[in-house]
């Protein structure tokens, strides 16, 4: 049985430094992401309009039912967060240890959330 996919959640809010309405660094990192996940049945993206996470952005979340959410900022590079993403889908519970995250899941990292306590392994 295959695994079901992972949801890439990516704020669209997030603006960088210099960006206005009509370009927001999230918005750029979703539209790389999309090129860069297209074919791809293991990680599901989607945009959404804030992760309150202002003060870095741009902030994306790796969730998953039975899996721990990761909540990781200063999302920069499109490449890193698919090494992210990946690492998460293949996982069975996503604990991934911390000597093997990449360090958009070491010095990004914003919060480490629990699967609901009905679903936890």
């Amino acid at each position: 049985m295959t695994a079901p996919p992972i949801t890439l959640h990516v704020c669209l809010g997030c603006r960088a430094a210099g960006d206005d309405d009509a370009g927001r660094a999230g918005a750029r990192l979703h539209a790389a992401l999309a090129d860069r996940l297209a074919g791809r049945s293991d990680i599901r993206l989607s945009g959404v309009d804030c992760l309150s996470v202002c003060k870095r952005p741009v902030t994306v979340a790796l969730a998953a039912p039975d899996k721990w959410t990761y909540v990781a900022a200063d999302a920069a590079d499109p490449d890193e967060v698919v090494v992210a993403a990946a690492l998460h889908a293949s996982s069975d519970d996503a604990r991934v240890p911390w000597r093997d995250r990449p360090p958009l899941l070491k010095s990004g990292l914003v919060a480490r959330i629990p699967p609901q306590p009905e679903t936890r392994r």
